[in-house]
């Protein structure tokens, strides 16, 4: 009996003309969404080598590697980026790098093309977020109801149909009608991806894998929601009144409400108060150290090149205990802001998944590398690099010449300024990447699959529950 309701619902759904309409725009919106983050990757992609290359090439014809200034690293794009934006475009992705001082990086891409942050990007997240939710509660609005006006509902009870199968079977075949042929397109999506130059590794397939994943959990709770309130409705154009206000709340409001609340119940300093409480701490040891550099005084004022050395390592002495001094203080204040803002984030984080559609946000942006803890991520790797750069800095010049201090070093030879040799800023070290482990990604993303699990049960029970008590004259 339930296979024959099954298979009765999925032939109902397929040769519906609603279904046709729906599947046709979901399939173009899912290729398109995929050939849209291919061409953005290899956009990204060029912009990033050719930035690299500009780079390297202002350090073309420097003789000596003090003079280097304005080192840039930049964040690369990654393949699931183009798929899965989050905030991958909102943070910088340049960073300036000396050998010693604090990191911040720079140039979002909002902020080279601020057309973007206006209408956003086509990417996975949008399609499931809000286009798959909103055909879930179209194709699932009159599941119940609308049978009920059009009395087929009473013409199936004529018979001896148990409810409880006739439920299982409405929900089963409305999901394996609908969830397959989602599946379908989401597969030829992603099978496209390497046609059209994004390459992805083992890991990228998994993570891509779980964020489709994440999305058709995402896409079944919806459908199990409207299948309940449809169960808990006479008439269809309730039922599809109820889903567009719960829609409306899920999608546009809770997210944003619960950020809002959550700025109103913890605060968190700003970026220019933490900036002019560093700016005025970095003044005054300037203040101290330019004291200080009248106690200087050379023990081989007859050798110039001694000489020269010798203030270099003093100077290099005074700007490592500055450099100190700044990094303890710097540290307090980033360490009180980050606890404020990892309070905030929680408090608005909790709020919001009570609704699934931030869940779903939440949950694809973990897997994919680019939720809220990538700026954290990009620069925890840009002050490893920092180190690699300071080392080979010193190897280079004897000393660390970082915190934009210019030191002065010329080579005398009988009296005379011998001009040194080109250097080449191929030896720089590269800057290398690393996204967050597979592992921590599924860890951070274990919580929001579990939800979007959970809903599912919910809001299955219920419609099963309600069917039970349904009034099918």
């Amino acid at each position: 009996m339930l296979r024959i309701l099954i298979e009765k619902e999925i032939r109902e759904i397929i040769g519906s003309a609603k279904f046709a309409v729906i599947f046709g725009a979901c399939a173009i919106l899912i290729l398109t969404s995929c050939y849209v983050g291919a061409r953005t990757y290899q956009a990204n992609r060029a912009q990033y080598e050719a930035a690299k290359a500009e780079n390297l090439r202002q350090f073309e014809g420097m003789t000596d590697w003090f003079n280097i200034q304005q080192h840039r690293i930049f964040l690369p794009p990654q393949p699931l980026a183009s798929l899965v934006n989050g905030v991958s475009n909102d943070i910088g992705r340049t960073t300036e790098v000396w050998g010693r001082g604090e990191l911040s990086a720079q140039d979002s891409k909002f902020g080279d093309e601020p057309i973007y942050a206006v209408f956003r990007f086509l990417d996975l997240e949008f399609m499931f977020q809000v286009v798959l939710s909103l055909f879930a509660v179209l194709l699932g609005y009159d599941a119940i109801s609308g049978e009920k006006e059009r009395g087929t509902l009473k013409l199936s009870f004529a018979n001896a149909v148990p409810r409880d199968k006739y439920i299982l079977g409405k929900i089963i075949g409305s999901l394996t009608a609908l969830t397959v042929p989602l599946v379908v397109a989401l597969g030829i999506g992603s099978l496209l991806l390497p046609l059209l130059g994004v390459p992805l590794s083992g890991d990228d397939w998994l993570r891509l894998f779980l964020v489709i994943l994440t999305g058709l959990l995402y896409f079944a709770a919806f459908l199990t929601l409207s299948i309940f309130v449809s169960a808990r409705t006479e008439r269809s154009s309730n039922s599809f009144l109820v889903l567009l206000v719960v829609w409306i709340l899920c999608v546009l409001i809770v997210p944003r409400a619960s950020v809002l609340l959550a700025g109103r119940a913890v605060n968190v300093p700003s970026v220019d108060e933490i900036a002019a409480q560093k700016a005025r701490f970095q003044q005054q040891q300037w203040h101290e150290d330019r004291a200080s550099w009248s106690n200087f005084k050379p023990t081989k004022s007859d050798d110039p090149n001694a000489m020269m050395d010798e203030l270099n390592r003093y100077m290099e002495e005074q700007a490592d205990i500055r450099d100190k001094k700044m990094q303890e203080f710097t540290a307090r204040l980033n360490e009180q802001r980050y606890n404020k803002q990892v309070e905030q984030q929680n408090l608005a984080f909790s709020l919001a998944r009570v609704s699934p559609a931030a869940t779903l946000s939440l949950g694809v942006t973990s897997l994919a590398g680019t939720s809220i803890t990538l700026k954290d991520h990009y620069n925890d790797e840009a002050k490893a690099y920092q180190s690699l750069y300071a080392n080979f800095m010193k190897e280079k010049t004897g000393t660390n010449p970082g915190g934009r201090m210019f030191m002065f070093r010329a080579k005398i030879e009988d009296g005379e300024e011998v001009k040194p040799e080109p250097i080449n800023p191929q030896e720089l070290p590269e800057f290398e990447y690393h996204q967050p482990d597979l592992a921590q990604s599924i860890s951070a993303a274990a919580l929001d699959m579990g939800l979007l699990a959970f809903f599912n049960l919910l809001f299955f029970a219920g419609a099963f529950v309600s069917f039970l008590r349904y009034d099918v004259r």
